[in-house]
C-alpha cells in the first residue's frame, strides 16, 4: 500500500536575500513544502533556485497587499498550512530622538503586520481546523537596551500578541509558535547601518553616537548562529503535528536566560553600563 504525501503550503513574509526569511523559505522547500516567499520587491528574492518556491510581492504594511496575496494562494492551493510572520525592521536611537514617522513604520512592520496577516489567514485555517502560525521575535523583548527602545517595545508587543493568539487559536485547532531570536548571522546590521538617520542637531545624546553604532553591529559579533542552522531548527519544529508554543534560538540566548533570574533593576543598570561606555568616557 502506498501513502500519498500532500505538501504543506507555507507563506513567509520578509524574504529578501541575506535575511532569516530567505533561509526559512529554502529550508521549507527542501522538505517538500510549497513555499510562497514574499517581499516588497521581487528582485530582492532573485537568488531562490528551487521550483517549489513561488515569489510574490507583499508589503505587510498595506492591507490590500495582504488580502491580495492570501486570496491568490487560497485560490491556487486551497489553503495556507503555515504562516511565518518574519517581516521586521530595526530602529536604533534614543526614544526621544527617533522621528515619529520611523516609530510608526517600525510598529507597522513589526506589530501591526502580524495582526493584518492573522486576520487574513486565520479564518481559512479555522475552516479546515488546521494550521500553524510562527511569529519570529527577539530576545530583545525581555530586556530593552539603551538605543533600542522602539525595536524592543515592538518585540515585547509581539510576545504579548503571540500569547493571546495561542489561547484564542486553541479552540480553532491552530498552533501558534513564538520564536525568541538571539544573534543570527544575516544582513540586518548592514541594512540598519545604511538606514540609520543619525541624530538631530540638538540631541542630548550626541556623545553616545559611537555606542549606538556599536549597538547596531552587536548582533553580528561573536556567538552568532548560522542562518541555515536557525532555519533548520525553526522549520523542523513548526512542521511537527504538535509544534511547541515557544522556541529560544540563536547566539547569546543563554545570557538572557540567566539574566531573567536577576533583579530587573540590576539588569537595567548592567545594560546601561554596557551600552554607554564610549559616551560616559567622553563626558
Amino acid at each position: 500500500m502506498t501513502t500519498s504525501f500532500t505538501p504543506k503550503v507555507v507563506l513567509v513574509t520578509g524574504c529578501s536575500h541575506g535575511g532569516i526569511g530567505f533561509s526559512l523559505c529554502e529550508e521549507y522547500a527542501s522538505r517538500g513544502c510549497t513555499v510562497y516567499a514574499s517581499a516588497r520587491r521581487l528582485e530582492a528574492m532573485d537568488a531562490f533556485k528551487q521550483d517549489n518556491i513561488h515569489k510574490v510581492v507583499l508589503d505587510v504594511t498595506k492591507e490590500e497587499d495582504v488580502l491580495r496575496v492570501v486570496k491568490t494562494i487560497i485560490e491556487k492551493e486551497g489553503r495556507v498550512d503555515v504562516l511565518v510572520n518574519n517581516a521586521g525592521t530595526l530602529s536604533v536611537g534614543p526614544v526621544i530622538d527617533v522621528p515619529m514617522d520611523i516609530i510608526e513604520r517600525t510598529y507597522d512592520t513589526n506589530v501591526f503586520s502580524i495582526i493584518r496577516m492573522c486576520k487574513a489567514v486565520i479564518p481559512h485555517m479555522a475552516a479546515r481546523k488546521s494550521g500553524t502560525i510562527v511569529n519570529i521575535s527577539s530576545v530583545g523583548a525581555y530586556f530593552a537596551t539603551p538605543w533600542g527602545g522602539i525595536y524592543g517595545s515592538t518585540k515585547a508587543a509581539t510576545h504579548s500578541l503571540s500569547d493571546v493568539l495561542y489561547m484564542e487559536c486553541t479552540p480553532l485547532n491552530i498552533s501558534v509558535v513564538l520564536v525568541a531570536t538571539g544573534s543570527v548571522r544575516s544582513n540586518i546590521s548592514t541594512t540598519q547601518l545604511a538606514a540609520f538617520p543619525g541624530l538631530p542637531e540638538d540631541s542630548l545624546y550626541k556623545r553616545f553616537l559611537p555606542d549606538m553604532l556599536a549597538r547596531i553591529s552587536m548582533s553580528q559579533e561573536m556567538d552568532t548562529m548560522p542562518t541555515e542552522v536557525y532555519a533548520r531548527k525553526v522549520v523542523g519544529q513548526s512542521l511537527k503535528a504538535r509544534p511547541p508554543r515557544y522556541l529560544l534560538l540563536g547566539g547569546k540566548t543563554w545570557t538572557y536566560a540567566l539574566l531573567k533570574w536577576l533583579p530587573r533593576t540590576a539588569v537595567l543598570w548592567l545594560f546601561w553600563r554596557m551600552f554607554s561606555k564610549i559616551g560616559r568616557a567622553a563626558a
